[in-house]
């Protein structure tokens, strides 16, 4: 997540001062949805890897253990209290829980992506999880995106900065995180709303189309009596 809840300069602090722990429960808290960002978490240990303060190998194993293991807490949380909590959601915003099904079913089809590919993604990595558990994936293939994603997106980000921290100052890798978190964050959402928009302003079109259709016979039978 990208939010300024905490600044860049003080997650390379703690990083710095708790580290291993730092990064563990910085993705892991993340991951059940306090304002933290993961990427800054993550750039950061690179960075001190990079700098010989940290172990290459254990940041990438650490953040990867607090993402699989924050993933897997909001699939059981969206499996088990998700569903109640959107239907409720929807009544406070007028969505229809036909409406939320659809969205449910669109999601299942495509939520061992959604949850793999989430890691990079602002928000959905947050996301992604819970609502693989209202769409009740199945948990071992849940398991098997979520690990593979956590482990792909930690030796990803922790590499980045390992390597480019070298000759790229660690804040603009921060800021070129953020921008491409929030690009990937536009992307997905037009992916998911548009194909609903469109769907949605079909089946209005077809309503519309069947009640004019149905108009014209009562407007033929009038002119007929009146003949």
């Amino acid at each position: 997540m990208s939010l300024d809840f905490i600044s860049p300069e003080a997650i390379e602090q703690i990083a710095q001062q708790y580290g291993y722990w730092a990064i563990f429960f910085g993705i892991l808290l993340e991951n059940l949805g306090l304002p933290i960002p993961g990427e800054t978490v993550t750039l950061a240990g690179g960075f001190l890897a990079g700098s010989d303060q940290l172990n290459y190998f254990w940041v990438i194993g650490d953040a990867a253990l607090g993402a699989t293991i924050g993933g897997n807490i909001g699939y059981w949380i969206g499996r088990y209290g998700g569903w109640a909590l959107l239907v409720n959601l929807g009544k406070v915003f007028r969505i229809q829980e036909t409406q939320i099904e659809e969205l449910k079913r669109q999601f299942g089809e495509n939520a061992g992506k959604a949850v793999f590919l989430g890691r990079f993604v602002a928000l959905l990595r947050i996301f992604a999880s819970p609502l693989a558990g209202i769409a009740e994936m199945p948990y071992w293939k849940f398991t098997l995106y979520n690990t593979a994603g956590a482990f792909t997106w930690a030796t990803v980000m922790v590499s980045l900065s390992y390597f480019a921290g070298q000759v790229v100052p660690l804040e603009k890798l921060f800021t070129l995180a953020s921008q491409f978190g929030v690009v990937a964050l536009l992307l997905v959402a037009a992916w998911l709303v548009v194909p609903f928009w469109l769907e949605s302003r079909k089946s209005k079109q077809l309503v519309s189309e069947t009640l004019e259709a149905n108009a014209l016979p009562t407007v033929s039978d009038d002119s007929s009596q009146s003949q």
